[in-house]
């Protein structure tokens, strides 16, 4: 019996042309991967949820059904602050850049951004007030002063703290979009 899709050997039909599903620019995009200090704390919450799900359940058969619920629903606003957790980070696609964080996300349509320029500065270790000297991407708009904007992207941030490649890379990746995308 032969298995043709072990082979190297077979016809390639027209259908294989069809545009994968990462090929569309219109989709809203991640130009980079999270980074481990993000995705250990987005585990770690979920960890705790389980923990908090099963303490529900236990509320919930030996006591009354009004406090399993509140450790219930303490347990799903765990779970929704880990998915929030994993969101952040700056998006990009066709129709411009989105810079998500904990509470807010703020979109920049391609249209209004002058520049996106990565700069030697202070930036924040971890989201924390400690600043360290490290590079950050910043994201320039018209009509908008660039001084009051937190950056898009920090070296000493959750997704990029030790690794400075990722960090050139991500923001290479960013540059190219303003630059394909931005106005001319």
């Amino acid at each position: 019996m032969p298995l043709p899709f072990l082979t190297a050997d077979r016809v390639f039909e027209a259908a294989d042309d069809v545009p994968l599903p990462y090929d569309d620019r219109d989709r809203w995009r991640r130009p980079y991967r999270p980074g481990p200090w993000r995705v250990a704390a987005a585990a770690l919450a979920l960890l705790l949820a389980s923990f908090v799900l099963f303490a529900a359940v236990i509320i919930a058969a030996t006591a009354e059904p009004a406090s399993a619920g509140l450790v219930f629903a303490l347990a799903l606003l765990v779970i929704v602050a880990a998915l929030r957790l994993l969101r952040m980070g700056v998006w990009v696609s066709a129709r411009g850049l989105r810079h998500v964080g904990f509470l807010t996300t703020r979109t920049a349509p391609w249209e209004q951004v002058t520049s996106v320029r990565t700069v030697q500065q202070p930036v924040r270790w971890l989201g924390l007030p400690r600043t360290v000297q490290g590079q950050a991407l910043l994201l320039a708009r018209q009509g908008r002063p660039a001084d009051g904007l937190p950056p898009l992207l920090t070296t000493h941030n959750a997704d990029f703290l030790g690794r400075t490649e990722a960090f050139d890379r991500a923001a290479d990746s960013v540059e190219a979009w303003a630059e394909e995308y931005g106005p001319r």
